[in-house]
């Protein structure tokens, strides 16, 4: 896949960019590559450095207690980024994790506001990003406290059909904020069906 084809993809899913936008959104980002279990971003670490994966997947996870827990997973076509330290002067709650080995434009919090300030349709573009954001973590406050785990996980399958050929159970399970062994007895009955 191409920049074009991602950046007409996320149009899609937002809102369009001017081909000036474009042009200087690829100026200012750089390609990188990312191998699977890379960490881009730590607990406490501030960061003001955002993705938009071309190929692969990330998660954004906390460390309780021991306990890894996943917060967001992020495929092709879709942002990753440390959004509270990216959006403010607050060191990151989260780490951010590439979950296979990826491929993603970065880009930082400066580019973004420098866009946002020249082009409107990408003061628009971002408005649409940090809504949808924003009504994601809305939808799975909601799920995790008035959905079964079964409903949450079919829910996840219609959000990302392939997400268990991707990411690893036990990641999905917290996720959910379930144990691995719901998930699996949840997946064996579905199977039965």
């Amino acid at each position: 896949m191409n920049i074009d084809k991602v950046l007409a993809s996320v149009g899609k899913s937002y809102y369009p960019l001017s081909a000036a936008c474009q042009q200087e959104l690829l100026t200012n980002a750089k390609f990188k590559s990312f191998k699977k279990g890379e960490v881009v971003v730590q607990e406490g670490q501030y960061s003001k450095k955002a993705y938009l994966i071309e190929q692969g997947c990330a998660r954004a996870y906390y460390l309780k207690d021991g306990k890894d827990i996943s917060d967001w997973f992020t495929f092709e076509n879709q942002f990753a980024a440390p959004i509270v330290s990216f959006f403010s002067d607050q060191p990151s709650p989260h780490y951010v994790e590439f979950l296979e080995d990826s491929t993603a434009y970065e880009f930082s919090k400066d580019t973004t506001d420098y866009l946002c300030d020249k082009y409107h349709d990408f003061e628009r573009f971002i408005s649409k990003v940090v809504t949808e954001t924003l009504l994601g973590l809305c939808e799975r406050l909601n799920a995790i406290q008035f959905n079964r785990a079964d409903q949450r996980f079919e829910h996840l399958l219609k959000m990302y059909p392939d997400i268990t050929n991707r990411v690893p159970l036990t990641h999905i399970a917290s996720y959910l904020g379930i144990t691995l062994e719901t998930l699996s007895r949840i997946r064996s009955a579905k199977v039965r069906i």
